[in-house]
């Protein structure tokens, strides 16, 4: 019977999300009876417990800082073990908000306009308030460099910018973005394929941690998007440039924003959520693909990185 680590929980803000993940995850796979599956939160004992269980794959739910960073994909490499999603380079790549940009922008990708600002540099009021207006105008948008979810994302205006960049101090350094209107779109990539594509209509200013994880924010979900098809190919495409830029493997989620015809990409997700309202089972659920078949062709894609 093949062995599955499960790795699931970790240390980030999303801690919750990835449990939920695995809960679903697990569901599906027991259904099979022909998997050994055992459930890990890494902590200081999980190498000695991944030698000991002896996975001939290890799945990587875990979401966020250290288990979608590379960290967590370092470890597996260096015990030369089978893992699913993205390895060391591209999952620090694609959550470095401020680098991703940078290979976007150089692919000739659109993404907003954007600023990175360390908090070693003491905070002006008047200073920091002149140079986001001349660059960005408001509203706009301050977010960590390295998290996922929406966690800790905010729509700022003038008012109200410093105390929500006071919020962020924690991190060290956080990303000002310009912030682009607009329809909210997102692109689902699985083994180096276009899975499809989903419009979300946010009953909050937009796609937050609520709006995503939360039922009762009724989060509106239109599968197909009503759009052209040049313009669906158009995104779906630029989604696919970004997978394969950024070395991605398995599933990856683009976040667009469409507005004036152009479409911006915000970012990629290389470990998307797998809960009941993830957007990835969504869309592969409208494309004939069972949440089963789902998993196993994620499980198909893992490999030892070298």
């Amino acid at each position: 019977m093949k062995k599955i680590l499960i790795l699931a929980g970790g240390y980030s803000k999303e801690k919750d999300i990835s449990i939920q993940t695995a809960k679903s995850v697990l569901y599906e796979l027991n259904k099979d009876k022909k998997y050994i599956i055992k459930v890990v939160n890494p902590d200081g004992q999980f190498v000695k417990v991944l030698r000991e269980f002896k996975p001939n794959v290890v799945l990587n739910l875990l979401h966020g800082r250290y288990g979608e960073d590379g960290y967590i994909q370092a470890i597996l490499e260096s015990e030369k073990v089978k893992y699913t999603h993205s390895g060391v380079l591209s999952s620090s790549l694609a959550i470095d908000k401020e680098l991703s940009k940078k290979i976007f922008l150089k692919n000739k990708i659109l993404t907003p306009k954007y600023l990175k600002y360390s908090f070693k540099n003491s905070l002006n009021k008047k200073n920091i308030l002149k140079k986001l207006k001349s660059k960005f105008g408001f509203p706009l948008i301050i977010k960590p460099l390295n998290e996922g979810s929406s966690v800790n994302v905010f729509i700022c205006n003038k008012k109200n910018v410093i105390k929500n960049i006071n919020k962020l101090q924690e991190y060290g350094e956080i990303l000002f973005e310009k912030y682009i209107p607009g329809r909210e779109i997102q692109v689902a990539i699985l083994s180096g394929n276009i899975l499809g594509a989903i419009e979300l209509k946010p009953k909050r200013k937009f796609y937050d941690y609520e709006a995503k994880y939360n039922p009762k924010a009724k989060t509106e979900h239109i599968i197909p998007i009503k759009i052209s098809k040049k313009k669906y190919d158009e995104v779906t495409n630029i989604a696919l440039k970004a997978h394969k830029i950024l070395k991605c493997r398995g599933v990856s989620r683009s976040d667009f924003r469409f507005y004036k015809n152009k479409f911006y990409l915000l970012e990629t997700n290389t470990q998307p959520g797998m809960t009941s309202l993830s957007l990835v089972p969504e869309i592969a659920k409208f494309n004939n693909i069972t949440f089963k078949n789902l998993i196993n062709k994620i499980l198909s894609d893992a490999s030892i990185y070298k």
